[in-house]
């Protein structure tokens, strides 16, 4: 949380009825709220059962905001969908106060390095075959002891990935990604190609330690770290061909696991939209047998 669908408590929403642009907004930081109030359960429980120091709690987040973005986005461009930062930036928030000590830190890390951390901070072994999967992953203990650690730059890589199903996932490869160090970020919002009516892609680039808001394109006064930026994003597109092959053949549920979840906790079903949303043909045939009482 907080996530569509926008339904806060009343009591949560209530806070902030005519004090925000709508509704929507209202919910969602009505369920910020209420994400503050349980988090504080948590951190009070942990402290009754006397094991506070001695716990490791972090809290991060998947991806930029949405609804609230048009009230506060701390000066970042572009929201959840995008490829700019204030869709793909995340905070990490690691308390252990037994073992760390507060600080903030500015390394360039990922989602990706969350597995190898962990099993260090548990003292596990990966195998070989985890090692493999987790390569690309880093371990952020260095990091925990000492924010000012030494950290080797990297390059990390966004694509917003909404292509239409059944396309060729090539047309879509510059449209809506990014890919960055931990100084510059190499944007494109458009794909090239016929498609697009444009034969060279149309990359964007940003000192984002000077620009972190990415107001000014730099990419013409700086041509060759557009080259390095953009030769790296081709190779990590080429290395996925086998994955995205895989996933254009892959068959989803019949409808969306956390809407049905969400109805076996407060009521209802599926509506025709619900329906809508599946393939048009799966569909036809989920109705009509709905319509039989199956």
């Amino acid at each position: 949380m907080p996530h569509a669908p926008y339904n806060a408590k009343p009591e949560d929403r209530a806070l902030y009825d005519g004090k925000v642009p709508d509704s929507d907004c209202a919910n969602f930081f009505g369920m910020i709220h209420n994400l503050d109030l349980n988090v504080g359960k948590l951190m009070a429980k942990l402290d009754a059962w006397g094991i506070a120091d001695n716990t490791l709690v972090i809290m991060i987040n998947d991806n930029g905001g949405t609804a609230g973005v048009k009230v506060f986005n701390a000066g970042m461009r572009g929201a959840k969908g995008t490829p700019w930062l204030g869709g793909s930036r995340g905070f990490s928030l690691w308390r252990w106060p037994g073992t760390l000590k507060p600080a903030d830190c500015n390394a360039l890390t990922s989602d990706i390095d969350f597995f190898r951390t962990l099993a260090s901070v548990a003292g596990a072994k990966l195998t070989p075959e985890l090692e493999a999967q987790a390569a690309e992953g880093r371990d952020l203990t260095p990091l925990l002891e000492n924010p000012k650690a030494a950290w080797e730059d990297r390059y990390l890589f966004t694509h917003v990935g909404r292509w239409p199903k059944g396309s060729n996932p090539d047309d879509a490869k510059l449209k809506n990604c990014a890919v960055r160090n931990t100084r510059y970020t190499l944007v494109s919002e458009v794909g090239f190609g016929p498609k697009y009516a444009t034969a060279v892609p149309r990359w964007q680039l940003f000192d984002v330690i000077a620009d972190p808001g990415q107001k000014t394109d730099v990419a013409a006064t700086m041509p060759d770290v557009v080259k390095q930026l953009s030769t790296v994003y081709d190779q990590w597109w080429t290395s996925l061909h086998g994955q995205a092959d895989l996933n254009e053949g892959a068959v989803g549920p019949r409808l969306n696991p956390f809407a049905e979840l969400y109805w076996k906790q407060f009521g209802g079903g599926p509506t025709q939209a619900d329906y809508e949303r599946m393939d048009p043909l799966k569909a036809k045939t989920f109705e009509t047998s709905r319509a039989k009482g199956r």
